[in-house]
């Protein structure tokens, strides 16, 4: 799991540089991880691919519901 975790990360970090996530993806995304973000990242400055790039280095303490988001919107973008 924590393997597609990090290509889902890697693929939407890419996507965002691209702007590819649309921006209610990116609301999903929050909500899905908002816990995840507070609890793991907190003190982290967003902005620039922090916050995904804090939450690809705890992927193995990242929720089922944020990784079940990145993983639903990787799959999407793959199927577009």
């Amino acid at each position: 799991m924590k393997i597609y975790l990090t290509v889902a990360f890697a693929a939407l970090a890419g996507a965002a540089n691209a702007q590819e996530v649309s921006r209610q993806q990116m609301r999903d995304i929050r909500s899905a991880c908002e816990a995840d973000v507070r609890r793991l990242c907190n003190g982290v400055q967003p902005g620039g691919g922090r916050l995904l790039q804090c939450l690809q280095q705890n992927a193995s303490n990242v929720s089922e519901t944020c990784t079940a988001k990145l993983m639903e919107i990787k799959a999407s973008r793959q199927s577009n």
